[in-house]
Order: C-alpha cells, then structure tokens, then sequence
C-alpha cells in the first residue's frame, strides 16, 4: 500500500487559489475512490498550488495517478504544470510535483504531507524541502518518506515523464503510530522553518510574502482526515508566561 501526492499549479494568478477552483477540486476528489483509491483528499493549498493525495494499493497506483491528474487538468484555471507532462522523456518539461511513501498493511494509513511554493522560482526551495526528508528519516516512528526528483527526467507512473525543474515541491512521510505524527511532523517543519526564508503557513493562504521566500503548508492525513498542522504547531510554539 502506498500513499501518492501529486502537486500543480493550476491557479490563474501567482498568489493564490479561487474559491471556485477549489470547490471543484473537492467535488471531483470521490472520482478517485470510484477508481479505486483507499481514501483521497485535497491535502495542501499553498499558495497558487494545490495538492491531491490518495492512498492506494500498489497495483492500483498507476491509474490513481492519472485520475488525479485527469481532475487537475479538468479544473485547472491555467494549464500551467499540467503542460509539462510529456508522453514521452522527449517531451517532458517543468510540471507537476510527485512523492509516494509505502505505508505498512498493519498500520492505519497515516502521513504528514509538507508542500511547497514560491513566488519566484527561488532554487533554494529544494535544499529546504530535503532538510525536512532527512529529520523525518531520522525517526524510527517513520515507516517510509518520500525521495526529491533528481533525474533530468522522471516518470511518473499512470502519468508521463516531467522535468525535474518543479519549484514548488512535495514530500510526504508515513507514520507508524498516530501518536506519533507530532514528533515526525514536528521534525520536518523544524528543519524547514531554519532554512532561510522560509514561512510556514495555513492551508488556503495567499501568498503574501517578499519575493525571494519559500512557503510551507503541512498537513496530517489521517484514515482520510485532512488536518492542517500549522494551527497546532503555532499553538504549541507559544512562549508560556
């Protein structure tokens, strides 16, 4: 079993998503679970970008795949990193963001999901996205993270071939106990946040930041359920006095 995160921008602006897009995006998710998948979810709104997660059998991956990207490119204001997928290594350009975890079959299927954006290709952003892969790998509670693209081009099973040029990328880690997505998610957001100019945010949040900056959202998906991480993070960061 598996759990697979495609990110795209789709938005019209460089800021942030409509309501309407994103409505349609919801109403489009319970096509997958007809497809096949376990459970799916709009997990991350960062930005302009958005991020379609699924959990599926391994057999089942690559026909999830292109369902979710059948549903980005049906509801996509602007083709734009859908227009990179080529059928071929060929034809492959800058496109969408793609990570997978395997999840154990004797565990609920839970994850925490980091996506990122930028506002103006900021090549940092990939230094930022793998300190968050290396403190999740070093948590035994971690059954599997995700791995950075880099290949000139990649494949993306049930989809084509991109580039690896995507700035704003995705990166998922599989938890062993529910209890302990704090400490896993609490690892990865850690070691983003001490990357330079880097801004954790909430789910669906503008992109309101100086050009030059990294945005972060996070997100625990668990048994399904969609929880945005940067409330209780905030919450637990305070200062008690």
């Amino acid at each position: 079993m598996k759990i697979t995160c495609i990110g795209a921008d789709i938005s019209n602006n460089d800021v942030s998503c409509s309501e309407n897009l994103i409505s349609n995006l919801k109403s489009d998710i319970p096509k997958l679970l007809k497809k096949g998948a376990i459970k799916a979810g709009l997990t991350n709104i960062t930005g302009d970008d958005v991020v379609i997660s699924a959990i599926v059998n391994d057999e089942d991956l690559p026909l999830i795949n292109k369902e979710i990207v059948n549903i980005l490119r049906d509801n996509a204001e602007d083709i734009g990193d859908i227009g990179g997928v080529g059928k071929t290594s060929e034809e492959a350009g800058e496109g969408i963001s793609y990570a997978t975890a395997n999840i154990r079959e004797d565990r609920f299927p839970d994850a925490v999901i980091l996506h990122f954006d930028t506002y103006g290709g900021e090549s940092f952003v990939a230094h930022v996205a793998e300190s968050a892969i290396q403190a999740a790998k070093g948590i035994s509670s971690c059954t599997d993270v995700s791995i950075l693209n880099s290949e000139d081009i990649n494949e993306i099973p049930g989809v084509g071939y991109v580039g690896n040029e995507t700035d704003d990328p995705v990166i998922v880690a599989t938890v062993e106990d529910l209890e302990q997505i704090g400490v896993i998610s609490g690892a990865m957001i850690g070691a983003s946040l001490g990357c330079k100019n880097t801004y954790l945010v909430k789910r669906h949040t503008p992109c309101n930041v100086i050009p030059g900056s990294v945005l972060v959202s996070a997100t625990a998906f668990t048994n399904g359920n969609i929880i945005d991480l940067a409330v209780p993070f905030e919450n637990k960061t305070r200062i008690l006095k």
